[in-house]
């Protein structure tokens, strides 16, 4: 049953994308421009714009709107991070929401009672997985700092809609049906079930009142109406009395959540500065270090879509996943050697480990100058998967936000709080703590942070002016998205919506996956003869961007999803 369950999630998740070749449309603006994962949050933060708001503001409008219209992927129950760029004081400035574990969180928490890691399908549902959301937390910590507007503000279109209703997407409506636990959660059948007891189907128009009540309250009390009093405790609830894998949570767990401010990292690719999120996100270090190899080759020699461009990102990956694998996680528990991993003379290092006509195999975890900690790694079993979302927002004055967050699997752990899904971000720890007698470095703890890897990025030009921003959903192949997105951008001179709407690859320390149904697949047997194992699978992948041009932006949405830019 074990083994069924986990190849019907596989099964299901491969199939639930659009057509691999559609292609995105390209979407000019000549003063401010909003990309999202769906139509109406993306107008929503564009109305916010058109009243004077600040990018951050509109931030706040399309999160709420997400977890109304795309529940599935992120929303209130979650967690993300925030980059953000004030072209006024010229700062840029990383806002860390991701989950923490509740104080019952063991580093054995994920293992059976065999003493064997449990299997993905068996971690997933109810409390267990859940933690403590931080997405809100977030973005008032943002909107405190930045907004223009009055909080209260934000949330009136998701209120009217939450009432009136919205209609179901085809993804919402897709993983609806796909996973067969779905329905035996009594939270689940309340929310998103008609009282014959099928699914809601695409167009169907779906009402939350309860979620229209919690926006209410948080409109007007602020983020404490959330971490504090009867939503915190229908969320400590929920996770304590889950109907499987129920954990203790309690409502001073939910109140000691706290967001962070840090320090972007940054590097630089061909003359363009490139700034992602630190630690807990892996995704800043891991595609620092990808550009960093990279750019010892020439451009031409990383033409995408090619053999020889694809195998380059694909060792470059293989080297930068094995450093991510066995040194990060919450920096508040690991000291990772961060310093160590983008020196340049490391960096070099590891680019001559690449041959230019062979796969190397299985990729070891560096030595960097200033390593830290006698830890291992565990490596992740399951890449990507559609519970996550991205959108960017770049105002009339020039401020940008790129904005990725998440409830982990599609449906997150399928239990519900205030009217919204509960995260399943806990399963993003290594469910062995031990390796080899060694602490793993992403293992579970009271208060830690589960190693993430989304990777929202802000680029800069070689003439110092906002250049991109870009961000992904996609799992543990978020990373391998964007470098790919980068490098088209970059060294392919594509636009945004080609960059967005190429064929995708991933090699993450497993086979190398070719996206099914596009022209790599016809890759396969040159790509195999240099030695790798080469997969074709459907990716979901969930990419938004807009870039800088003459006179003003262009943005563009992934096209294996539902989402769109917009803007004037």
């Amino acid at each position: 049953m074990k083994r069924f369950l986990t190849g019907l999630i596989a099964t299901a998740f491969l199939a639930a994308s659009a057509p691999a070749e559609a292609t995105a449309p390209l979407v000019r603006a000549p003063h401010e421009m909003v990309a999202a994962a769906n139509p109406l949050a993306a107008q929503a933060g564009l109305d916010v714009l058109h009243k004077g708001g600040s990018a951050v503001d509109a931030a706040v409008a399309v999160e709420m709107m997400l977890t109304l219209t795309e529940p599935e992927s992120s929303g209130l129950g979650g967690g993300g991070f925030m980059m953000v760029w004030d072209p006024k004081t010229k700062t840029l400035t990383s806002f860390d929401g991701r989950e923490t574990a509740p104080a019952s969180a063991t580093p054995t928490m994920f293992l059976g009672a065999d003493g064997q890691p449990l299997s993905y399908v068996q971690a997933i549902p109810g409390g267990r997985s859940t933690g403590v959301p931080g997405e809100l937390a977030m973005l008032a910590m943002a909107q405190k700092k930045f907004g223009r507007l009055a909080w209260s503000s934000l949330f009136d279109t998701a209120i009217r809609l939450a009432g009136q209703g919205v209609p179901v997407t085809p993804k919402l409506a897709y993983e609806l049906r796909a996973y067969p636990w779905v329905p035996q959660m009594p939270a689940m059948r309340a929310m998103f079930f008609k009282p014959d007891g099928t699914p809601l189907a695409e167009g169907d128009i779906r009402k939350d009142a309860a979620l229209a009540q919690t926006f209410r309250a948080i409109a007007a009390g602020g983020p404490d109406a959330f971490y504090r009093g009867p939503i915190a405790q229908e969320i400590a609830d929920a996770v304590t009395n889950a109907p499987v894998n129920a954990v203790p949570m309690t409502a001073g767990d939910i109140a000691a959540y706290r967001a962070f401010e840090r320090k972007p990292l940054c590097g630089h690719y061909r003359g363009f500065r490139i700034c992602a999120p630190p630690p807990p996100s892996s995704g800043g270090v891991t595609l620092l270090e990808i550009l960093g190899m990279l750019d010892h080759y020439r451009p031409a020699q990383l033409k995408p879509l090619t053999v020889g461009g694809i195998h380059l990102v694909s060792q470059a990956s293989k080297l930068a996943y094995a450093d991510r694998d066995h040194y990060l996680a919450d920096p508040a528990f690991v000291e990772a050697p961060i310093a160590g991993l983008l020196d340049a003379t490391y960096l070099t290092q590891r680019a001559r480990l690449i041959d230019l006509h062979r796969d190397m195999g299985k990729a070891a975890a560096g030595v960097p100058p200033t390593r830290h900690a006698a830890i291992q790694y565990a490596p992740d079993r399951f890449p990507g998967l559609p519970g996550t979302s991205h959108f960017c927002v770049v105002d009339k004055n020039g401020e940008v936000v790129s904005n990725t967050a998440s409830i982990e699997f599609a449906l997150g752990s399928d239990i519900t709080a205030g009217g919204f899904l509960l995260n399943n971000e806990l399963t993003d720890f290594s469910f062995e703590p031990l390796r080899d007698g060694k602490p793993v470095a992403n293992a579970p703890a009271p208060g830690k942070r589960p190693l993430s890897s989304m990777t929202p990025v802000i680029a800069f030009g070689p003439d110092g002016k906002f250049a991109f921003a870009v961000g992904s959903a996609g799992g543990r192949r978020i990373i391998a998205d964007v470098t790919q997105v980068i490098v088209a951008l970059i060294d392919g001179h594509e636009n945004i919506a080609q960059a967005l709407s190429d064929p995708r690859h991933a090699e993450t320390g497993g086979p190398l996956s070719l996206e099914e149904g596009t022209p790599l697949v016809a890759l396969t047997p040159a790509i195999a003869a240099m030695g790798y194992s080469v997969r074709t699978q459907t990716m979901q992948s969930g990419l938004h961007g807009i870039v800088r041009v003459k006179g003003g932006y262009e943005g563009a949405a992934d096209p294996r999803r539902d989402g769109a830019a917009v803007g004037d």
